[in-house]
């Protein structure tokens, strides 16, 4: 009886595992010996091609992932031998045509994550690039995946993909960590990257076919393994894990979100909140205070019980603000001083911000809140209107309707 199908499929589940598994590792080993995402990305789906091929006719080698690096450089060479109007090119990586280069994949490969992660997140790409681009190549995101999550076309989402590519070789960007006294400046490129891909999964979760929350939680840890100690990587590690933790309780039964204050504790998620809060304390310890541990802090502020601790919140507003003077902060500031009794001076803050943020719909919702704690319930209901016009989701429109409702009755 012929088994050679059942072989193939056996084969193909070994292969899809390592992929899972190692891509990122894999892809980031390419990488750091061909210099060319594009090319790498070709030669590990090449290699993966020939694995299939081989692996059927004699069985998974010992070590399947260092087979699959071996063969997708030997695959990368062939291509750059292959281009013969490119004859600079094939200067430029003399150094990996020698044969005591090509085979020499250790059995252990070094894990390189770190250097793509940064040249992924480098400032010089455009933000919706550096966060698809960290998706498709560390987390494993298909195109089709990013472009849904960002309710773009598959076709324009490769296409952008394409050119932070191509713009990452033209601009000569080296696949590297930066050197020391520019590490401060690129890890907060970094961490605001990853920190987006964990909010897009957050306010998308219903319309993103895969998680971009835990993706979000996993760029974090990975990087809290490659380079541990660091406070703002441990800041932000607990700033995910802390919201994530509200998951099961944010939307209501009839798709409505619910306000962090009146959410039920019982639906949230403690093993999440205690592993956060052993995160942020560690980060404090070091006394390096950062943007991404305060926030973190003001999350765990807000998740105090059996109320906010909004005198608190307010403070850590104030030490954040002296590291990101913004309206978006200054917004959120003032939220938390109309908490604090004073609700005129948080209205008149938010005035101030007006021409900073009139395309910005939480602004609205922000000083309709106000004006509703005020009593002026007529002008409420306008900026009711108005933020529900301008909201993207669905529970937070479903949300703002009940306020809306509240006030009018």
């Amino acid at each position: 009886m012929n088994n050679a199908p059942s072989k193939t499929i056996a084969v193909s589940h070994v292969i899809n595992d390592v992929l899972s598994k190692d891509r990122g590792r894999l892809l980031a080993g390419l990488i750091s010996r061909l210099g060319d995402f594009q090319v790498a990305e070709d030669a590990l789906q090449e290699a993966s091609i020939a694995a299939l091929k081989h692996w059927t006719r004699s069985g998974p080698p010992h070590n399947p992932a260092a087979w699959l690096l071996r063969v997708g450089l030997n695959k990368g060479i062939d291509h750059f031998r292959m281009m013969q109007r490119e004859q600079r090119k094939a200067g430029d990586h003399a150094d990996i045509f020698t044969d005591d280069k090509v085979y020499d994949v250790p059995e252990t490969i070094p894990d390189e994550r770190l250097r793509l992660i940064f040249t992924c997140c480098h400032p010089a790409l455009e933000e919706k690039s550096r966060i698809a681009l960290t998706l498709r190549t560390v987390c494993n995101l298909t195109t089709k995946e990013i472009a849904a999550a960002f309710l773009d076309s598959e076709h324009t989402m490769g296409q952008r993909l394409y050119r932070a590519k191509a713009k990452i070789k033209a601009k000569g960007i080296r696949f590297s960590i930066p050197e020391a006294d520019r590490w401060h400046d690129r890890l907060d490129t970094v961490l605001t990257t990853i920190y987006l891909i964990f909010t897009t999964g957050y306010v998308m979760e219903a319309e993103c076919p895969r998680s971009l929350c835990q993706e979000g939680i996993f760029l974090a840890r990975l990087l809290n393994k490659l380079r541990p100690n660091d406070p703002e990587i441990e800041g932000a590690l607990a700033l995910m894990l802390l919201t994530d933790a509200r998951s099961t309780a944010r939307i209501n039964d009839d798709g409505a979100m619910v306000p962090i204050e009146e959410q039920n504790t019982s639906l949230w998620q403690q093993n999440k909140i205690d592993d956060a809060q052993r995160t942020l304390s560690n980060a404090i310890e070091k006394r390096q205070p950062g943007p991404f541990q305060i926030k973190a802090a003001i999350t765990d502020c807000h998740m105090t019980r059996p109320s906010p601790d909004w005198y608190q919140m307010s403070l850590l507003y104030q030490s954040l603000w002296r590291f990101e003077p913004t309206p978006v902060v200054a917004l959120n500031w003032a939220v938390v001083i109309a908490e604090t009794e004073r609700a005129e001076l948080a209205l008149k803050k938010l005035d101030e911000l007006k021409e900073d943020l009139k395309d910005y719909q939480p602004w609205y919702a922000a000083r309709a809140h106000i004006l509703s704690k005020l009593g002026q319930k007529t002008e409420a209901s306008i900026f009711y209107k108005l933020a529900i016009e301008r909201s993207l989701s669905v529970s937070t429109r479903k949300f703002l309707k009940l306020r809306l409702r509240d006030v009018k009755n």
